[in-house]
């Protein structure tokens, strides 16, 4: 576990990431193939993929014109949406994951599509976000790594998405600077002379 705070030339959210993916690398990935609810069976969770991920996990030989035209037609794979540009893929497990063994078939690869390396923990415009349908994921000891990492400048704020529960949103602030309460003298250190 890494406790060093940031250097302040450090961008938060470069802290923030490398917090995220310390986690999931000693926290979350060694619990996959003992999962009872697998995010790559797809069944809780829709995967957003480009057409370099699409063509080669689903072994598409047509051209992506014509995929396209195949899933408006209703002819190509049930569980791949096209929307935007994007493919979105649902209720079905990823071609990569290997039920058996429980976990990735292209995992460090470059096709492994960055979603699947960001869930459940990911920074997104200067907030970490926590996604517990992750049986893995542990919110405290998250925090408890990020504490550290962040320094006494900064404080930590967490609050759950109201239309979606399990989604966590970890904001940092800088922290205040402490004032004595009114009323109360400052105390200072005498100077030597």
């Amino acid at each position: 576990m890494s406790t060093v705070a940031r250097s302040p030339a450090t961008p938060l959210t470069e802290t923030l990431s490398r917090v995220a993916a310390d986690y999931q690398t000693a926290d979350v990935i060694p619990h996959c193939p003992s999962c009872s609810r697998p995010c790559c069976k797809l069944d809780a969770l829709v995967l957003e993929l480009e057409w370099k991920q699409v063509k080669p996990l689903w072994q598409i030989e047509a051209s992506r014109k014509d995929f396209d035209r195949q899933l408006a037609a209703g002819k190509g794979p049930v569980e791949i949406r096209a929307a935007n540009g994007l493919y979105y893929i649902h209720s079905k497990p990823c071609p990569a994951y290997d039920e058996t063994a429980g976990n990735c078939r292209v995992y460090g690869q470059d096709i492994k599509p960055p979603g699947c390396s960001d869930f459940p923990v990911y920074e997104d415009e200067g907030d970490l976000i926590v996604d517990l349908r992750c049986e893995a994921v542990d919110l405290d000891a998250l925090i408890a790594r990020l504490k550290p990492a962040l320094g006494s400048a900064y404080r930590l704020t967490e609050h759950a998405d109201r239309d979606f529960p399990f989604l966590v949103t970890l904001s940092v602030k800088k922290a205040s600077p402490v004032r004595p309460s009114p009323g109360k003298p400052v105390q200072r250190k005498k100077q030597r002379r």
